[in-house]
């Protein structure tokens, strides 16, 4: 039986085929990260993502006026350092509760105001207080701490359990989130994204200058 003719591609074809099939493989690649960059927020952020806006929630600040601000959960749990730490502990002081993560673009941003801020509320009964969250060691806050000269302690957090305490107050997948509370542990201020430092530090003044539950001239809506 006569065999069937074979058929054969000619070597410029088989050449331009190549060309074509790799250039398609070179840029799927690239095609799907872009796709995983362009995600929301909450999607492709997170330890060991390189993140760069990690923030959920409406972004801005919403101020409470005197005797309509919402109560604070009295959290405690274990600092950076090992210590045992108590909101209430605090009670009579402005607290300032910032919710950070070391891998967090915006938490860095924002970390040298929070740190200047604190040293200069130090002696004005002004105590601040961060929430390390969704870190995957302590390590890793420490290391954040003594890179941006915070002294103040934080509460390590890796699974959110704090910050899911605030959900009335804060979204759960909102970082960075600052809680500007006042002296009698009711909360005057919420600060969704990274912190203005003169913004916050007129939030601040207000409350150091007023008495517990007075009002200041920095109050308003939000």
């Amino acid at each position: 039986m006569p065999r069937s003719p074979r058929t054969t591609t000619p070597a410029p074809l088989r050449t331009g085929i190549a060309a074509v099939v790799l250039a398609v493989l070179g840029v799927l690649p690239a095609t799907l990260a872009l796709a995983g960059c362009s995600a929301g927020p909450a999607a492709s952020s997170g330890p060991g993502t390189g993140d760069t806006n990690y923030i959920g929630g409406t972004v801005g600040t919403t101020a409470y006026r005197s005797g309509q601000r919402p109560q604070a959960p009295q959290v405690s749990g274990v600092t950076l350092t090992g210590q045992r730490l108590s909101l209430s502990n605090y009670r009579g002081k402005v607290v300032v509760l910032n919710f950070w993560a070391s891998w967090c673009s915006p938490c860095r941003s924002e970390a040298p105001a929070l740190a200047q801020l604190s040293r200069t509320f130090q002696a004005k009964g002004v105590q601040f207080v961060g929430v390390n969250i969704k870190d995957p060691g302590q390590l890793n806050g420490a290391a954040y701490e003594r890179s941006f000269g915070i002294t103040y302690p934080s509460l390590y957090d890796p699974a959110g359990q704090v910050l899911l305490a605030f959900r009335d107050t804060v979204p759960p997948a909102a970082i960075p989130s600052t809680l500007v509370i006042d002296r009698t542990g009711r909360i005057a201020a919420r600060i969704i994204g990274s912190v203005d430092y003169t913004s916050l530090k007129n939030q601040i003044s207000g409350l150091a200058a007023a008495g517990p539950g007075g009002s200041s001239s920095s109050e308003g809506g939000g």
